[in-house]
């Protein structure tokens, strides 16, 4: 595998990862923006509308169709958060010309790919008026179905709650009251000034292919100006004051939501302990929660732990009987006390190392996998390869656990219990 990062134009980088694995051909290009309130949903919008064809394919049905003539090519375009960022993501997958015979098409699937951010569909230099109005109802109706899922709707609010006025508390898909307020002018605007302003990470995995290279981004990009630098997370050192946080909904099983914030920050030579600290606690079948918590205690349907890389946010999560809150409460309270005092066996650390190796290895075995780890690596200026990366985690020793641990304090407590439930902390 030859991994390869060039600079072809202000802002701009062609990152490619040559290997001939693989029987498809992946390739992305990723916007990278500041998640901020003022463009979050014009971005969400925008990658909506953008799916929906290009100057040539000037409807959905017309881009699906040529899909399927290049033998099933698959596109997407989504957006997404990472860490204080947002991402607009446009990427193809097409099958290899080794297995269909025909070199000539990868042209066409490259054409495809390149037009759909630089030649979207326009009347009179702006976006079509009821193409937006139509992604506009789509987005409100995707905005507001996010209730419905319980469990990730109670991340989300455990998540707003304890960064307040932090970026990460931003809600990656936007506002329905901001998407109502957009016209086809103002996302046409905001469309033309993140092309020229934003870092543009052109992401490959597959073979070597002459067709990859600069020309992937028209000429007039290549020389822009003042190009917005997204800033490291704010990682706070300071204790919070504990958040507690009851809300009522149409639901018979309780959520729980812990959010724990930790120091550490990713850069940082503890960050891998803290990562296997993590994985022992509440990171798998095997953690301290899942065998306390659910089988020997039988309070949660569901728990474990989750540790955002970019905010060094640790997020419990369980699925409870609503009269269960207090005692679960305790026994995950006992379960981190433990992990501060290095109450774990080595066979603990032994069984997480494995399971992050295991899961860190499997990257290797999907282009999407392999394109997500190249961004990640670009986005935290982590200059390390996979194999460096288990090798600091075989490294990490008891000691570095404690102290990662012990930097480990409750900042939030998020509880979604029923409408019918009369509830008091504490009982």
């Amino acid at each position: 595998m030859d991994i390869s990062r060039e600079s072809i134009g202000n802002g701009i980088y062609l990152n490619k990862v040559i290997t001939h694995k693989f029987k498809s051909n992946l390739i992305s290009i990723n916007l990278i923006r500041p998640l901020e309130r003022s463009e979050v949903s014009l971005n969400s919008l925008l990658s909506q509308v953008l799916g929906r064809g290009t100057t040539d394919l000037n409807s959905k049905a017309k881009l699906e169709r040529k899909l399927e003539e290049l033998y099933g090519a698959h596109l997407g375009v989504n957006i997404s958060k990472r860490g204080e960022r947002q991402v607009l993501r446009i990427s193809m997958e097409w099958a290899d010309s080794r297995f269909t015979k025909d070199e000539t098409y990868e042209k066409e699937v490259i054409k495809v790919f390149r037009d759909i951010l630089f030649s979207p569909q326009m009347e009179e230099d702006k976006f079509r008026e009821s193409l937006v109005e139509g992604e506009k109802k789509n987005l409100i109706n995707k905005i507001e179905s996010k209730v419905n899922d319980k469990r990730t709707f109670a991340l989300n609010r455990c998540i707003e709650e304890m960064c307040k006025g932090e970026a990460f508390s931003i809600y990656q898909l936007g506002y329905v009251e901001d998407v109502e307020g957009i016209t086809s002018k103002s996302l046409t605007d905001h469309y033309k000034s993140i092309l020229n302003d934003s870092q543009i990470e052109i992401i490959y995995v597959g073979k070597d292919n002459s067709l990859i290279d600069g020309s992937l981004v028209p000429e007039e990009y290549l020389d822009r100006k003042n190009i917005v630098e997204v800033p490291r997370e704010y990682i706070p050192n300071e204790n919070f004051q504990k958040n507690h946080i009851v809300e009522k909904e149409d639901v018979t099983q309780g959520k729980l939501v812990v959010g724990y914030r930790s120091n550490i920050p990713y850069e940082d030579n503890l960050y891998s302990a803290l990562l296997l600290g993590n994985e022992i606690f509440g990171g798998g079948p095997n953690s301290k929660l899942f065998k306390d918590v659910r089988e020997k205690n039988s309070l949660a349907y569901y728990v474990g732990t989750n540790l955002i890389k970019h905010k060094s946010i640790i997020l419990l999560d369980a699925g409870i009987d609503i009269k269960n809150y207090q005692k679960t409460i305790d026994i995950i309270q006992t379960q981190l006390d433990d992990m501060k005092k290095g109450d774990f066996q080595d066979e603990d650390m032994e069984i997480a190392k494995k399971a992050i190796k295991t899961s860190s290895q499997s990257i290797i075995d999907s282009p999407h996998l392999m394109g997500e780890f190249t961004l990640g690596k670009i986005i935290s200026k982590d200059g390390r390869s996979l194999d460096m990366m288990i090798d600091d985690i075989e490294k990490v020793s008891r000691e570095d656990i404690i102290s990662a641990m012990n930097t480990i304090t409750i900042d939030t407590i998020y509880f979604m219990t029923a409408k019918e439930v009369e509830y008091n902390e504490g009982n």
